[in-house]
C-alpha cells in the first residue's frame, strides 16, 4: 500500500539577525510518534520518510514511526475529523487521487476546522483549460467540505512568467494583454466555484489580484525585507530551475525570482487574509516550499502546502490539448459541445480514474461502473457509457445544466442520420444555437439573404458549394439523399422561405447522412 508523500520544506535559511525560528519535529497528529523530516535531495525524491499520495480509493492513515521498519514510516489506521462532522478535505482528495504529495503530516489536523486554502492561476491567456480545471476542483472541494477557497489571479506574476514546466521562457505578455486575460479567468472561477454572495459566509470564494500587493513594491525594498532571506544555492536546486540551466536557452534572472514573488504571495496572504493552505499542481512543490518558508521567517507563521498530480493519461500525455490547441473553460473559446466531444473521446483505460478526479460523483457508483467495464460480457455494459457520464458530469461543472443540454443536443444533429423529431405543431426542434455548437465541425457557407429566399434548394446546394452543378443536386434529390435542416426534401423544386431560415441567420444542408454544411445568412450589403 502506498501512503500519502510527505516532503521536506528546507527552502529558506535563517536570516542573520531577527526573528530565528527553531528546527522543530513535524508530529503527524495527537496519536502519533515524533517524525523529523529528512531534507529532500534534488537527486533522489524517494528517500526514507517520503511517501507518495496512495492512487487508491480507502481513506487514508496517518503516519507514525516504526522502529522495526529502520525509521521508515508506516502506517497506522484512523480516519481524521472534517468540519462541522463532514470527512476531512485532505482524506477525501486522497480517495480521488487528487493529492501527490504534502509537506507536513499535521495538515490532515489542520483542516479538522475551516481554513483558508488558495490556488493560484496566472492570466497568461484570456481562459484556464482543462489542466487548470482540477486546481479548481480543489477548491471547490475544499469548499464542498466546509473551507474558503482563494483564488489568486497572477497579474503580477504573469508579467514575470512561471518557468516551471516550460522548456523556453514565457513571451512576455503586454499589461493591458493581462488585465484582459485577467477578467476572463475571474469569469472561468465563476464558473466552477460557488458564490453566493455573502462576503460574510465562512465558504465565500475570495478573488484576488496579485498585482495589488506586488506591483507597488519596490524593488530595494523586496530585495532588503525578503531577498536577504533567499539562498540561491536552495533557489538553484529547484527542479524547474536546474532542469532550464541545463537546457541550451538557459534561465533568465526574470524568471529566477518568480518563486520569490509566489512565495511572498503566501506570506502576504496568511497575514492579510489568514491563508493557512497552498494547493497546486505537483510542479508547483518548490514555489510553495518557498512560500511556507518564507512565511514562517517573515512572520513566524505555520502555513502548509500540498500537490495535486497533472491530469496525463495513462501513458503520460498531458490530458487537455487537442491538434487545435487547448481544451478551453471559456464558451467563448470553446463551445460546449467541443468540450463535451473531447471528453466523450477519452479512453477506456483513463476514463475512471477521471471520473474520480474531474467529477463530484459518490466513488462507489464509479467503481460499479469500473468494474463493469472490466467485465462487458457478464456485465452487459455498453460501450462508451462511462464517457458519456464522464462528459456530461464534466461539462455540467463547467457550463452548467443548459451547456449539458446544448452539448448532448448539438452531438444528436452533428450525428449521421439525424432525424429531429417535431413538436406538436409539426414544428423542427432543430435550434441555431445548438447548430452554432457544431458549426467548428462541419463545412460552413455563406450566403444573403437574397440568394436563399426565394430560390430553389438546387440553386442553394449549388450556391453553397454541397453539389458542384444543377445536374447532380437534382440527381441527389431524386435518389432520397437531400435534406434541408434534417428533413429530407423530395421534390427538386423545392423553394427556400424565410421560415427555414433558422432565427433568420442559419440554414443546414445535407447531401447524404454524413455529409451536412451550415449556412450563415447575412443580409445584402
Amino acid at each position: 500500500m502506498e501512503f500519502p508523500r510527505v516532503r521536506s520544506v528546507l527552502a529558506f535559511r535563517g536570516p542573520s539577525r531577527g526573528f530565528n525560528a527553531p528546527v522543530r519535529n513535524v508530529i503527524p497528529c495527537r496519536v502519533c510518534c515524533p517524525l523529523r523530516l529528512q531534507p529532500l535531495l534534488a537527486s533522489n525524491r524517494r528517500i526514507a520518510g517520503l511517501h507518495r499520495a496512495s492512487r487508491g480509493r480507502t481513506l487514508r492513515s496517518c503516519l507514525t514511526k516504526d522502529k522495526s521498519t529502520s525509521g521508515v514510516a508506516s502506517v497506522t489506521s484512523s480516519v481524521h475529523p472534517g468540519v462541522d462532522g463532514q470527512p476531512n478535505v485532505i482524506q477525501v482528495l486522497e480517495s480521488r487521487g487528487l493529492i501527490d504529495a504534502v509537506t507536513s503530516p499535521e495538515i490532515y489536523a489542520v483542516c479538522a476546522r475551516p481554513v483558508a486554502v488558495y490556488v493560484g492561476f496566472d492570466p497568461t491567456a484570456d481562459s484556464l483549460h482543462l489542466g487548470n480545471l482540477l486546481g479548481l476542483l480543489v477548491l471547490r472541494w475544499f469548499q464542498r467540505l466546509g473551507h474558503r477557497p482563494v483564488a489568486i489571479i497572477g497579474g503580477a506574476t504573469a508579467r514575470i512568467g512561471d518557468p516551471s514546466g516550460k522548456r523556453v521562457e514565457r513571451p512576455l505578455l503586454d499589461a493591458s494583454v493581462i488585465e484582459q486575460n485577467a477578467l476572463g479567468i475571474a469569469e472561468n472561477l465563476r464558473q466552477v466555484l460557488e458564490f453566493r454572495d455573502d462576503a460574510l459566509h465562512p465558504t465565500e470564494p475570495l478573488i484576488l489580484n496579485n498585482h495589488h500587493w506586488l506591483g507597488g513594491i519596490r524593488l530595494l525594498d523586496f530585495l532588503r525585507d525578503v531577498g536577504k532571506l533567499a539562498r540561491v544555492g536552495t533557489m538553484l536546486s529547484k527542479e524547474s530551475v536546474r532542469l532550464r540551466m541545463q537546457s541550451d536557452e538557459g534561465l533568465s534572472f526574470t524568471e529566477f525570482t518568480y518563486q520569490l514573488l509566489q512565495g511572498y504571495d503566501f506570506a502576504y496572504l496568511y497575514r492579510n487574509h489568514g491563508v493557512l493552505l497552498q494547493a497546486g499542481g505537483s510542479d508547483q512543490w518548490g514555489n510553495i516550499v518557498a512560500g511556507l518558508e518564507l512565511t514562517r521567517k517573515l512572520y513566524g507563521g505555520t502555513v502548509h502546502g500540498l500537490t495535486f498530480p497533472l491530469l496525463t493519461t495513462k501513458d503520460g500525455k498531458k490530458l487537455g490539448k487537442t491538434e487545435k490547441g487547448a481544451v478551453w473553460l471559456s464558451p467563448k473559446r470553446l463551445s460546449p459541445y467541443e468540450f463535451y466531444q473531447y471528453l466523450f473521446k477519452v479512453a477506456d483505460e483513463d476514463v475512471c480514474a477521471y471520473l474520480r478526479k474531474l467529477t463530484f460523483l459518490p466513488l462507489h457508483q464509479i467503481d460499479e461502473l469500473e468494474q463493469a467495464l472490466s467485465h462487458p460480457e457478464q456485465s452487459g455494459y455498453l460501450p462508451n457509457t462511462a464517457q458519456k457520464l464522464l462528459a456530461a458530469e464534466v461539462t455540467r461543472i463547467v457550463h452548467g445544466d443548459k451547456g449539458v443540454e446544448t452539448a448532448l443536443a448539438a452531438t444528436a444533429v452533428a450525428a449521421p442520420g439525424h432525424v429531429p423529431s417535431k413538436d406538436s405543431k409539426g414544428n423542427s426542434p432543430l435550434r441555431a444555437d445548438v447548430l452554432e455548437a457544431v458549426s467548428s465541425s462541419m463545412p460552413n457557407a455563406t450566403l444573403s439573404r437574397s440568394a436563399l429566399v426565394g430560390a430553389t434548394l438546387v440553386d442553394v446546394m449549388v450556391r453553397a458549394g454541397l453539389q458542384k452543378t444543377k445536374s447532380e443536386a437534382r440527381r441527389l434529390i431524386a435518389n432520397g439523399g437531400a435534406y434541408l435542416n434534417d428533413e429530407k426534401v423530395n421534390d427538386h423544386g423545392r423553394v427556400i422561405d424565410a421560415k427555414d431560415l433558422l432565427e433568420g441567420r442559419l440554414l443546414l444542408l445535407a447531401a447524404g447522412k454524413k455529409n451536412k454544411m451550415l449556412v450563415r445568412v447575412v443580409d445584402s450589403s
